[in-house]
């Protein structure tokens, strides 16, 4: 299993846009990943439902893991979207 855990940085938390934005990015990271928030039960990163349903707020920690062994290079990249709170994916980390 592959984890990053990260401190979310979007002013907002993971609430509307930010979580938005996340879906998509985590949608096309090319492999299946969770998101939860501390150490609390993971959800697919992929559900905008799941993700608002963590309630997760700025400067808390979020996990990020994936059981794909291609993920590191998604989760890194969806690291840095949390914790800069960037607008969209990078393209490299």
């Amino acid at each position: 299993m592959v984890e990053r855990r990260v401190t979310i940085g979007w002013s907002e938390g993971l609430h509307a846009r930010p979580a938005a934005i996340f879906v998509r990015a985590a949608t096309s990271a090319g492999v299946p990943v969770t998101i939860a928030k501390g150490d609390g039960t993971p959800v697919n990163a992929a559900s905008m439902l799941a993700v608002l349903s963590l309630g997760a707020e700025c400067g808390e920690q979020v996990v990020l893991s994936s059981e794909s062994a291609d993920a590191v290079d998604a989760l890194d990249r969806l690291a840095k979207l949390v914790g800069e709170g960037l607008e969209e994916l990078p393209e490299t980390v």
